[in-house]
């Protein structure tokens, strides 16, 4: 997949850990997807997102919590919230350490190009983050995950 990804940058005085890729389907199908948040396990690429909570949304939208059932060494819940909303163009949710997981989606004939970002500019600590190596983590685990979505609709289902 080398010629899948079109950027995938960490630039650290913005605090902004990015990839974008082309994704073989339409924004709407996409941010259809990430709006569903019971979908997000099927295409993340760190392994850390197991299941959304029994009492998610049936999609997101501005203002909305949800949670989800994740592991990273061991179980834990965490609830985020949609800060960021533009129907068919951009979502994004924050963690409660204060730092978004935001996607940008852009036409491109009938594909998409979809940017992921993992943006720690307000997170409550951005020293233990760039400290632990989580932007360069999260950099490759965004890769897997647009790997994963070109995938999920490019896959019979």
């Amino acid at each position: 997949m080398s010629n899948f990804f079109l950027e995938s940058t960490h630039d650290s005085n913005k605090k902004i850990a990015r990839v974008s890729a082309v994704i073989s389907a339409n924004q709407q199908e996409i941010f259809a997807l990430l709006a569903d948040p019971a979908q997000h396990a099927t295409i993340d690429g760190s392994g850390s997102v197991k299941s959304s909570r029994d009492e998610h949304p049936n999609r997101l939208e501005l203002g909305t919590k949800f949670g989800m059932e994740m592991k990273v060494g061991v179980p834990y819940k965490i609830t985020n919230e949609v800060v960021e909303f533009i129907e068919g163009e951009r979502i994004a949710w924050r963690h409660f350490g204060g730092h978004i997981w935001r996607y940008i989606l852009v036409a491109d004939g009938a594909n998409t190009c979809v940017t992921e970002e993992f943006d720690y500019a307000r997170a409550k600590s951005p020293f233990f983050i760039k400290l632990a190596g989580y932007p360069d983590k999260n950099r490759k685990s965004m890769e897997k995950t647009l790997e994963r979505m070109q995938k999920y609709f490019t896959t019979p289902r």
